[in-house]
């Protein structure tokens, strides 16, 4: 923390953008190396790479995205071999391997936590909102199994914060606590904060020292946030992942997720590796400087956009629009699995189309795919072109209607399932 400017965590907030990529830059290929000597994965992923080319984005965005489906089949193969990781975490167990402890994620998928404090970097974002040395922490997020509970409880630490590890669950229990002991903040997901206030406001017990939360895990819709608001707690939403950590976090601007100091994020079409233009809604894809479990290129799954502008709060970082859905929309039509992947290259094939959106219709067992692709220019005979296509590689017959550049949402569907089923 910098106690020359009590308003940031530290001055890498405020530097001058070039400044920021200069070092992101300057860091990576260091991280890549690392992670081609001592990961196994990314010694046979990014065999023909060298590590020293890799100094700029367009570089990063050649190198392949990994998602969290493959990920997951990586570590199920390699388990038998006694490594649980999957080839991509650079520790082991205990002291000499580095491990401080290891989660599991639905799948199951492995995650360790390494040695360094504040190892998933939590503490910015609870600074950001509001979090000081000496608040006492109620953190009701899991212990059990995932990181979440360790994630906020290093991150409170970080800041020097007391925590009181209530979990999830034990409503009652965990009612008392925070009336006896008083809690400054509160951390976990908002559902559990609202049902901690209501069930206070039922029994009749007051809980006014609880003014600040930072939250995660599920949507803060704005009525929330007021609801909150009106019973004297300012709520502030983060983005971080069991994989990867802090990704970014809300200021008092209420402008959008400011980026982490030590992530790099781009976003892609969703199927793809392609980025996509700022603004354009994509996956979420980050790469972190974690020299012990170096994700590059790590698909989230996670659908956002990049905002334009700086925060008006003086940070200097790069801002994405938040959650906005998930980017694995594979649908099964007439018994087939259609995926984002398989719509990406439909439009590869076709350099006349710039977008592409799939929409299936219909009812369950009488599916039509129309297939609506932007296209500057409408070509004799490119609609029958692309219907071909279709049926090649989807093995599926499906429409194709013509639109100008533009005219789709900007949503980042790639499939849009619109059937009934009732």
């Amino acid at each position: 923390m910098n106690a020359a400017s009590p308003a940031y965590f530290d001055a890498l907030e405020t530097r001058p953008p070039e400044q920021r990529e200069d070092a992101l830059m300057s860091a990576l290929p260091k991280v890549i190396a690392h992670a081609r000597t001592h990961a196994p994965a990314y010694a046979a992923m990014l065999a023909g790479v060298s590590p020293g080319d890799i100094t700029n984005r367009e570089a990063l965005a050649s190198l392949p995205v990994t998602r969290k489906s493959e990920l997951l089949e990586r570590q199920k193969a390699s388990r038998s071999r006694g490594d649980p990781f999957g080839g991509f975490s650079t520790i082991g167990w205990g002291p000499r391997g580095g491990a401080l402890r290891v989660f599991a994620s639905p799948g199951p998928i492995y995650e360790p936590e390494g040695m360094a404090a504040d190892y998933w970097r939590g503490a910015r974002a609870m600074y950001a909102a509001g979090f000081r040395s000496g608040d006492l922490v109620h953190n009701s997020f899991s212990y059990h199994l995932t990181p979440a509970g360790s994630m906020m409880e290093t991150a409170a630490h970080a800041l020097r914060c007391t925590v009181f590890p209530g979990g999830v669950g034990n409503t009652e229990l965990q009612l008392q606590a925070a009336a006896e002991l008083g809690p400054h903040a509160y951390t976990g997901t908002p559902s559990f904060l609202k049902i901690l206030l209501d069930k206070a406001a039922d029994l009749g017990i007051a809980l006014p020292s609880i003014r600040k939360a930072a939250v995660s895990g599920e949507a803060l819709p704005p009525s929330l946030r007021q609801w909150f608001a009106d019973r004297g707690v300012v709520a502030y939403q983060f983005y971080a992942t069991a994989d990867l950590g802090l990704i970014a976090y809300e200021t008092e601007a209420r402008e959008g997720l400011v980026l982490d100091e030590q992530v790099l994020l781009e976003i892609v079409r969703p199927g793809t590796n392609q980025t996509v233009p700022d603004g354009e809604v994509g996956e979420v894809v980050v790469t972190t400087l974690n020299p012990d479990y170096p994700l590059i290129r790590f698909g989230t799954g996670d659908l956002s956009a990049v905002l334009p502008g700086r925060c008006p709060t003086g940070r200097t970082n790069t801002r994405i629009r938040g959650w906005m859905g998930r980017a694995d929309q594979t649908a099964k039509v007439r018994g087939m699995f259609v995926h984002p992947s398989q719509v990406a290259d439909i439009a590869r094939r076709h350099p006349e189309v710039r977008r592409a959106r799939l929409v299936v219709s219909g009812e369950m067992a009488n599916d039509r795919m129309t297939l609506q692709v932007e296209v500057a220019q409408q070509a004799d005979g490119l609609s029958a072109r692309i219907a071909e296509t279709i049926r090649d590689v989807t093995k599926l017959r499906g429409e194709v209607v013509l639109a100008p550049p533009g005219s789709l949402p900007n949503d980042g569907k790639v499939i849009e399932d619109a059937r009934s089923y009732k």
